[in-house]
């Protein structure tokens, strides 16, 4: 595997616009070297009959029958609001014509 360079370093911290020290750069490159070498011992395990999954843990959606239902507090709610008008919620423009 090539040894990351200072240069490249470098280059990714522009591109992402950090500053980085000469001492923060040594270490970046340190870093991201032992980064690749750990995907490098990755790669090279057998994964073909592992299935494909998108977390560790599964999680399952409990759904729940949507009811309709009546409410009788509508001017009170309303009444809450820093501004109204007529039955509605009154909130400052954010859109230009």
């Amino acid at each position: 595997m090539t040894k990351i360079t200072k240069d490249e370093v470098r280059k990714v911290a522009e591109l992402a616009r950090l500053e980085l020290n000469e001492n923060e750069i040594n270490n970046h490159a340190e870093q991201l070297e032992k980064i690749l070498e750990y995907i490098k011992q990755l790669e090279e395990i057998d994964t073909n009959e592992v299935p494909c999954t998108t977390r560790a843990i599964e999680v399952i959606n409990v759904f729940r029958k949507d009811k309709k239902q009546n409410f009788d507090c509508k001017e009170e709610l309303l009444d809450l609001a820093p501004s109204r008008e007529d039955e509605y919620f009154k909130v400052p423009k954010i859109l230009n014509e």
